[in-house]
């Protein structure tokens, strides 16, 4: 018996709909809405960039700001800024994250926390041939053993807190687009920034008994004072590859990690490029929302085409310069 014509089209439909409902049904952690009013945010790199954006706007919104970073007048600058823009005065603590005891009395002083988000960071662009070890080394201690040190201090508190209030908490990760992809000159930054989301993947397995809901955020080139810096250090060829990403204001940056904060999302891309890559690399992460696995499912495969035809620009950029520059050298 051969089937209608008619009765397949009628599938066309109905496929998608049958997976909608399985990814219904299976995707985890379950969605959840993390109030930010009258709780307790806590963000470390709060004196400027990405940092002082999200300090300023979570402060609007009603909530208990902390914020810590390692210079005590930049911290001052910053209170004072949200205190004008927003009418709020926050707390300031003086701290170097790769210092765990410093940390931990900075957050047993602020008490505990409802949302911890993990901001620090530090970006110096080199080939690793050339960058020396002690520099290495400071991106690893500040990006990924900071994040170690403020999350162990933080985190039983925290556990005490969603227990006695039965509302929803927050860890949240800033990554980069240098998180989801290795490129040319950010052989140190990139491991320090994919080394953040094994920590995540991990830790949101440890922590979801407790109702803690981790984020990590994957923000682009940002205006902020530490790109500026960062740009002066930038080998070409880092520039010719990193240009096709556009950059974003550190305003804008806040306002969308604030959105997938709220809505525990784990993976928080903050553009386009970065929405193409979190398809691209979604692999085993959690997924708390069910069409966004469905986008994840259906897209993977063409993204995967797309990454490739990146690889393929961003390699023949590199053999274009390496002749160019073998040709300058005879």
């Amino acid at each position: 018996m051969t089937t209608s014509p008619f009765y397949s089209l009628l599938l066309i439909p109905i496929l998608p709909l049958c997976l909608l409902c399985l990814l219904f049904l299976i995707v985890r952690p379950h969605p959840s809405r993390i109030p930010i009013k009258g709780r307790h945010v806590f963000i470390t790199g709060g004196s400027s960039g990405i940092g002082l954006a999200l300090a300023r706007q979570v402060a609007a919104e009603g909530a208990r700001v902390s914020i810590l970073a390692r210079s005590r007048k930049r911290l001052e600058e910053a209170r004072e800024a949200i205190r004008l823009a927003t009418g709020v005065e926050v707390a300031i603590f003086s701290a170097d994250v790769r210092d765990a005891e410093e940390v931990a009395r900075a957050i047993e002083e602020a008490g505990p926390i409802d949302v911890l988000v993990c901001n620090q960071g530090v970006f110096v662009p080199q080939e690793l041939e050339k960058q020396e070890l002690e520099e290495v080394k400071i991106m690893v201690d500040v990006n990924l053993m900071g994040t170690f040190h403020l999350i162990k201090a933080a985190l039983p508190a925290m556990k005490r807190r969603t227990r006695e209030t039965g509302l929803p908490a927050s860890i949240t990760l800033m990554s980069s687009q240098a998180g989801q992809v290795g490129i040319y000159g950010y052989t140190a930054y990139s491991a320090s920034k994919f080394a953040l989301r094994g920590l995540s993947e991990a830790l949101q397995q440890e922590v979801i008994a407790d109702n803690i809901y981790v984020s990590l955020i994957f923000p682009p080139d940002t205006e902020t004072p530490g790109l500026a810096e960062e740009q002066k250090r930038r080998p070409e060829l880092t520039k010719i590859i990193a240009g096709s990403s556009g950059g974003m204001k550190a305003d804008d940056v806040a306002k969308v990690s604030l959105n997938g904060i709220k809505y525990g999302r784990f993976i928080i891309p903050c553009n386009f490029e970065g929405t193409m890559l979190a398809i691209a690399t979604s692999g085993l992460s959690p997924q708390s929302s069910f069409m966004e696995a469905f986008i994840e499912v259906v897209g993977a495969g063409f993204m995967r085409l797309v990454g490739l035809f990146f690889q393929w620009n961003w390699f023949s950029s590199i053999e274009k310069w390496q002749a160019k520059s073998s040709g300058k050298r005879k």
